[in-house]
């Protein structure tokens, strides 16, 4: 089913990468550029099929949701959803997820790498007497999302109108082209759009249609490109034992009044005394670098590079920097690079 899509995607000129967890991605269709330009004027369309879904049902799911990451599930309502973080014991970060509450169930979308982890991290706290039940749903479906000021009237063509100017995580279960599609508010960044799940048996015909009302398609590379402009935190770069989720600016993400959850007390100390040594910011560079960089200012290292990528107006990077040196317009070393410190959308909208 999934191969049937891949075929559609190489027919427009895909091609494909293997990640580290086995998934084969899109990394680009030969179009990058026009792909960007949709992102600001149009509608793209990236495949996030390779990200995990994990279903949590029965009767506690809610009560055991939220008390397992940084987010308030208990006040969540059908059609609902929210951001959350997902941190050890020590509120180190795993993931950052987005979940989506139904009538009987809360889906999670969660990031390909830590999908695995988190399936065992969630199967290891249902206790014999929480009505919990774990289903991974990500070989049963897929995941697109739009991305753009025109995806609103590209979700029109396809006849879903209700969403416009919703609540970010909003979502509703649609009848397209045949099957159910959950179409939700929000696309993964900080760009407008939406995001759709889908079964996999529907893959190939829901791409295309999609497609045909306008998307123009957008590989994981373009993805990655504006992950980090805009300042989305990842597993293994901005999200690891190294990092908390207030180091990482993800304030939407935490609710201080829930009681207690896992990683609760570290976090509310954290907050309470102002203990914040670190935080995530963009860093404008003059040059090329690689992650795992110094961030200097003269002779005293004040963070750490964690992502880079080459941008139309030049080269960008992710950056844990400490609180007391400074924040936005702070000039800095990254290595022998000039730099000068931004603040990034995805963390401020």
């Amino acid at each position: 089913m999934i191969q049937e899509l891949h075929d559609i995607q190489a027919a427009a000129g895909a091609t494909f990468a293997e990640l580290t967890t086995s998934e084969t991605v899109p990394v680009s269709f030969g179009n990058d550029a026009e792909a960007i330009a949709a992102t600001k004027q149009g509608a793209a369309l990236y495949d996030r099929t390779h990200w995990g879904r994990i279903q949590i049902s029965h009767s506690d799911r809610l009560r055991f949701l939220h008390n397992q990451s940084t987010n308030n599930f208990n006040i969540l309502k059908p059609g609902q959803g929210c951001d959350t973080v997902f941190v050890t014991s020590t509120a180190r970060t795993i993931d950052l997820a987005t979940a989506y509450a139904t009538e009987d169930a809360v889906l999670l979308l969660v990031s390909a790498n830590r999908r695995r982890q988190l399936l065992e991290l969630l199967d290891r706290y249902i206790f014999p007497m929480d009505r919990v039940e774990l289903t991974d749903l990500t070989d049963t479906t897929v995941a697109f999302s739009f991305l753009g000021p025109e995806s609103t009237q590209l979700l029109e063509k396809i006849g879903v109108a209700e969403l416009e100017n919703q609540p970010y995580a909003t979502h509703k279960l649609i009848n397209f082209a045949g099957m159910e599609v959950r179409v939700a508010v929000g696309s993964g960044l900080a760009t407008p759009g939406y995001t759709l799940i889908a079964p996999a048996s529907g893959a190939a015909k829901l791409w295309h249609e999609l497609v045909k009302a306008g998307a123009v398609p957008m590989g994981d590379r373009v993805w990655e490109q504006l992950r980090i402009e805009q300042g989305r935190p990842a597993p293994d770069f901005e999200l690891t034992d190294d990092y908390n989720p207030l180091e990482a600016r993800l304030l939407h993400t935490i609710t201080y009044d829930k009681g207690c959850y896992i990683g609760q007390e570290t976090i509310a100390r954290l907050n309470t005394y102002k203990g914040v040594k670190q935080q995530l910011w963009g860093v404008q560079l003059s040059g090329a670098v690689e992650p795992g960089t110094a961030v200097t200012i003269g002779e005293e290292k004040v963070g750490k590079l964690t992502s880079f990528t080459e941008t139309e107006s030049g080269f960008f990077g992710l950056a844990y920097i400490r609180t007391k040196a400074g924040g936005e317009g702070l000039k800095v070393q990254v290595g022998e690079i000039a730099g000068e410190v931004v603040n990034l959308p995805f963390l401020s909208c």
